[in-house]
């Protein structure tokens, strides 16, 4: 089966398709074997919304069709990554739970600093897993250069992943409507961040000098190897562990753990907790996790 543009009959056919029983559990229980996505039932209309969009672009008329499109194909075709696009959740904001980067600051870089020497001896190291479109590592940018111009001059990278490209390619221009950075205090606005010459646009783009200490890449936490070269000091984990099924984030979880230097810190967000799961990290305060 070929794309095709569809007419003026097949697009009221697909504004008016429902998705049925039977192609929802296809769909969900795919979705979930690939990326770890858990849909139960309630979630059916919000994938038969995402996916429309999709059946319009291969000129299908009902989600049947589009199933069998999906599934004759292997996991490297485009759709697999367009499917993954449409359906992946990616709230994020600048600062977004402040307390988590003043921690970082204040009590987390200088402890690395001096009981391991991270970012004197060895370069520091760290992780913004489902990176969304860049808010969170760019945040962790501003964040190591403040301590930078204020405290030691240390060399760090930061690494940001996430399974969808729509959203890496976001992160990767670095170009953010004004209302986005309003969390940000005044002057790291002023120093890391540029304005549109045209300002009736209100955008900004996120320095070069900044831009430059993230690096993005594709990941998969489900992957059975994540291919990670260099140990990680920090890792940022938050909002995404909700998302999976119980045993699904045991399994993400503690392959994170693996990729963790001892005595390094995992942070996850404020409506998820680690109690009571088997992994190699102690709790320091609320949502930030150390590894013994």
């Amino acid at each position: 089966m070929s794309a095709a543009t569809p007419g003026a009959a097949s697009l009221k056919s697909i504004y008016n398709a429902l998705m049925s029983d039977r192609d929802f559990r296809r769909l969900s229980s795919f979705i979930s074997d690939r990326c770890g996505i858990k849909l139960p039932p309630a979630k059916k209309t919000m994938l038969e919304g995402r996916l429309r969009k999709r059946l319009r672009a291969l000129g299908l008329t009902d989600f049947s069709q589009y199933c069998d499109y999906v599934f004759s194909r292997d996991e490297t075709d485009p759709e697999h990554v367009h499917m993954i696009d449409a359906i992946t959740t990616n709230k994020t904001d600048f600062l977004r739970e402040p307390q988590h980067f003043d921690y970082l600051l204040q009590k987390i870089i200088p402890r690395l600093l001096e009981v391991q020497g991270l970012g004197l001896k060895t370069r520091l190291n760290i992780w913004s897993a489902a990176c969304s479109t860049g808010e969170e590592p760019y945040t962790l940018a501003m964040c190591l250069m403040e301590f930078v111009r204020k405290v030691a001059p240390i060399d760090f990278q930061i690494l940001a992943t996430d399974i969808s490209s729509r959203v890496r390619d976001t992160a990767r221009r670095a170009i953010y409507d004004h209302e986005k950075v309003d969390p940000l205090p005044l002057n790291w606005r002023q120093k890391y961040l540029l304005r549109s010459k045209d300002r009736e646009k209100g955008l900004v783009r996120i320095v070069p000098e900044l831009r430059n200490l993230v690096k993005f890449q594709h990941l998969n936490l489900l992957a059975d190897d994540f291919g990670l070269q260099e140990p990680q000091a920090v890792i940022f984990c938050r909002n995404v562990l909700i998302y999976f099924y119980e045993p699904t984030q045991l399994t993400v979880l503690t392959r994170l753990c693996q990729q963790l230097i001892r005595g390094g810190y995992f942070f996850v967000g404020h409506s998820e907790t680690l109690h009571g799961l088997d992994l190699p990290l102690v709790q320091e305060a609320p949502t930030i996790y150390r590894k013994i």
